[in-house]
C-alpha cells in the first residue's frame, strides 16, 4: 500500500509541476503536453512494480459498467466533435458578433448578453470548446473597443465552468462521475438543474458587482466582419446536436447507452458532411482541422489516471480515504474536498479518484457524494488555473493576446467568486438529495 501511495502522490505532484512550469516539450517539430506523459510514467511504474495486476486493468477496461473509461472517452469525444464542428463553420462567432451589435455602446448590456450566450452554449455543447472559442474573440474585441477585457474573461470562464454542471455531458468530469454511479440523463438534470441555476445567479451578481465601475464606461466599435455560414451545414450540424440531446434524454427508456448515441450522431454528421462536400466538390480540409482540435492528450491521460486509481483501489487506499471522510455531512465534505483536490491534481484525475472513494457508503449517501464531487469538479476549475486543463489553455491564450490575467489575478478573482458560489450550490444540493 505504501509504495502505491508514494508513486501516486509523486505522480500527482509532478503533474501539477508540469502544468505550471513546463506544460509542453518539443520532440523535433512536435509539441507534446507534459502532463499526460507524467501520468503515463506513473501508471507504468505501478504496473512494472506489480502493484496492480495487468489483468485487473484489462478487466476494468472491458467491463460493461458505467465506469468503463473507454465508453466515457467515446461519449466525450463525440460530443466535443459536434461542438467543434459548429464552431468551425462559424456559429459561435456569428452569435458573438450579433451580441455585440445588439449591445451597441452599453457595456452592461454586452456583459449580460455574453454571459447568457456563454452559459447557454456551454449547457448544450462543451465548456472547453466555448472557452477556447470565446477567449480569443473577447481579447480581440476588447482591444479594438479599448475597454477592460477582465469582466468578460472572468465572466466567460466562470460561466463555462458553472453551467457545465447542468447536463451530464457538459464536462468530462460529469460524465465520469455520473456514469460510474449509474446516473442517467434525466435523473442527473432533475438533481443538478436548480443547484446550477443558483450557482449561475450567485456568480453573475458577484462578477457584476466586482466590475460595475468598468462596465459603466462607454465603448465604441465598428463591427464590420461579416461571417458567411454554409446554411446547409449549419442546419445539419444543429439538427445532429438536437437529435443527440433528445436521444440522450430518453436513453434510459430506449435501452441505448449514452456513448453509443453520441458516437452514432457524430458518425452520421461526418458521413452527411463528407458526402455533401464531395457532391459539391468542396474541400475536406476542415475535417482535418477539426480532428486536430480534438483533445487527444486526454486519452493517455485518462487511461493512465484510471490505472493509478485502480491500483489505489486494489491496495485499499481509496477505502481508507473514504473512511477519513466518513458518512456524515456528505455533501459538504465531498463538495469541498473535491473542490480543493481539483486544484492540486486537476479535476479529471480528481474525478477518477472520487468515483471510487464513496463506494462504501449507503445508496442515498453515495449519490450525495457523487453529486457533490461533480459540483467540486466544475466550480473548482475557476479557483486556480490548475483546476482544469482549460484553465491552463485559457491563461496561455490571454498571454498571447497581451492581456494581464496571470496566476495571481486568476486566484484573486477565483477565490472571491468560487467560494460563495460553491457554498450556495452545495446548500441547494443538500436540500435536493
Amino acid at each position: 500500500m505504501i509504495a502505491t501511495l508514494v508513486i501516486s502522490i509523486i505522480t500527482f505532484i509532478l503533474i501539477t509541476i508540469s502544468i505550471l512550469f513546463f506544460p509542453t516539450f518539443k520532440v523535433r517539430h512536435l509539441h507534446i503536453s507534459s502532463f499526460w506523459v507524467v501520468a503515463l510514467v506513473g501508471a507504468c511504474l505501478l504496473l512494472i512494480c506489480q502493484l496492480v495486476p495487468f489483468d485487473r486493468i484489462r478487466t476494468e477496461l472491458t467491463s460493461d459498467g458505467g465506469i468503463n473509461p473507454l465508453k466515457i472517452l467515446v461519449l466525450f469525444f463525440s460530443m466535443t466533435f459536434l461542438s467543434i464542428f459548429l464552431d468551425e463553420i462559424g456559429l459561435f462567432r456569428l452569435l458573438a458578433n450579433k451580441a455585440c451589435k445588439v449591445a451597441g455602446k452599453n457595456q452592461i448590456i454586452l456583459f449580460i448578453i455574453l454571459y447568457l450566450l456563454t452559459s447557454i452554449l456551454t449547457v448544450f455543447t462543451s465548456n472547453d470548446v466555448v472557452i477556447l472559442t470565446f477567449t480569443p474573440f473577447i481579447c480581440f474585441f476588447c482591444k479594438n473597443a479599448k475597454i477592460n477585457p477582465l469582466p468578460y474573461l472572468v465572466s466567460e470562464f466562470a460561466a463555462a465552468n458553472t453551467w457545465s454542471m447542468m447536463l451530464i455531458i457538459g464536462n468530462p468530469t460529469n460524465i465520469y462521475l455520473g456514469t460510474s454511479a449509474g446516473i442517467n440523463f434525466i435523473d442527473y438534470i432533475q438533481v443538478m438543474a436548480l443547484p446550477t441555476l443558483a450557482a449561475g445567479v450567485v456568480e453573475f451578481v458577484l462578477i457584476l458587482l466586482l466590475f460595475r465601475k468598468q462596465l459603466k464606461e462607454e465603448m465604441s466599435l465598428n463591427i464590420s466582419d461579416e461571417i458567411n455560414i454554409d446554411k446547409f451545414e449549419l442546419i445539419v450540424g444543429v439538427l445532429h446536436l438536437v437529435v443527440c440531446l433528445v436521444l440522450l434524454v430518453i436513453s434510459s427508456y430506449i435501452s441505448l447507452e449514452m456513448w453509443l448515441i453520441s458516437a452514432i450522431c457524430a458518425g452520421s454528421l461526418i458521413v452527411v458532411i463528407v458526402v455533401s462536400r464531395l457532391i459539391r466538390k468542396r474541400s475536406l480540409r476542415q475535417f482535418i482541422h477539426i480532428t486536430g482540435r480534438l483533445p487527444w492528450q486526454l486519452i493517455p491521460f485518462v487511461l493512465s489516471m484510471f490505472t493509478i486509481v485502480v491500483a489505489m483501489n486494489y491496495q485499499g487506499i481509496s477505502d481508507k480515504i473514504g473512511e477519513i471522510l466518513g458518512s456524515d455531512a456528505i455533501v459538504w465534505k465531498y463538495g469541498f474536498s473535491s473542490f480543493i483536490m481539483a486544484n492540486f491534481i486537476n479535476n479529471i484525475p480528481m474525478s477518477i479518484l472520487f468515483s471510487s472513494i464513496p463506494t462504501g457508503l449507503a445508496s442515498a449517501a453515495y449519490k450525495q457524494a457523487v453529486y457533490a464531487s461533480i459540483v467540486g469538479s466544475n466550480i473548482g476549475a475557476f479557483l486556480t488555473p490548475i483546476g482544469a486543463l482549460a484553465g491552463i489553455m485559457f491563461t496561455n491564450l490571454t498571454e498571447a493576446y497581451d492581456v494581464k490575467y496571470g496566476f495571481k489575478e486568476f486566484i484573486k478573482y477565483g477565490v472571491i467568486i468560487s467560494i460563495p458560489t460553491i457554498s450556495v450550490t452545495l446548500l441547494m444540493l443538500m436540500v435536493l438529495v
